[in-house]
């Protein structure tokens, strides 16, 4: 005689095996020390020499009034770039899923006196973006902490608007990537393969560069 399984008991057992991907990129985020020791490099004053924010807000092609998401915001570091880039009248979306990191941007908003962000708190699926109302999603340095990127990149799908925009700007998984060849275990997919993970999930590559020499690449998709 067969025992038949509660449907209930199935769904948990599908979520309690599905894998969260990025875990050794994510384990020094599992505290408050942990991400405060982070905090501490994403707000480091030459950041912006090794970033190239400018040249990386320029090379997104942002309009005046459009509606921007910095996905895993963190302290806020790319706000200012970003709140200029769209104008008073569009809309910066600072996401993050941690509070202790939204604090932080929003200090920094309050230090730079941007008066076009909010600030979302967002999920390990799901960055709650306003549904069909994003022109453009930056994902500066974060693809690679995306735990369940497929559900990330279908929320997303939602929350862009019609021929919206996601930007991918991430480190190469290359030995010379990263200080001390870290990006070895750091990274998990290089480019390449990012860009193939995205295209499966109903987005279409429309370019791609190296964005800091040996270092990063900046990879731009649309909704397909």
């Amino acid at each position: 005689m067969k025992t038949r399984v509660p449907s209930f008991l199935l769904l948990a057992c599908a979520f309690t095996l599905e894998a969260q991907v990025a875990k050794q990129a994510n384990e020094g985020y599992r505290t408050k020390e942990g991400r405060d020791s982070v905090a501490k490099t994403l707000a480091a004053p030459d950041r912006d020499e090794k970033q190239k924010p400018k040249e990386l807000v320029e090379a997104m092609s942002i309009k005046r009034n459009m509606v921007v998401a910095d996905i895993g915001s963190g302290t806020g570091y790319m706000l200012p770039y970003l709140s200029e880039a769209v104008g008073a009248e569009g809309r910066v979306l600072a996401e993050d899923i941690f509070p202790d990191f939204l604090e932080k941007a929003q200090a920094t908003a309050k230090q730079h006196n941007l008066s076009n962000v909010e600030f979302i708190r967002g999920s390990e699926t799901d960055p709650n973006l306003p549904g069909n109302g994003v022109d453009v999603a930056l994902a500066l340095d974060s693809y690679h902490h995306w735990d369940y990127p497929d559900k990330m990149l279908a929320a997303l799908y939602s929350e862009l608007r019609p021929k919206g925009r996601l930007v991918i700007v991430d480190y190469y998984k290359r030995p010379e990537a990263m200080p001390g060849g870290r990006a070895m275990g750091h990274i998990r997919l290089d480019d390449a393969d990012v860009i193939k993970e995205i295209e499966a999930n109903r987005f279409r590559l429309i370019s791609e560069h190296e964005h800091i020499k040996g270092s990063q690449y900046m990879a731009s998709f649309e909704k397909n």
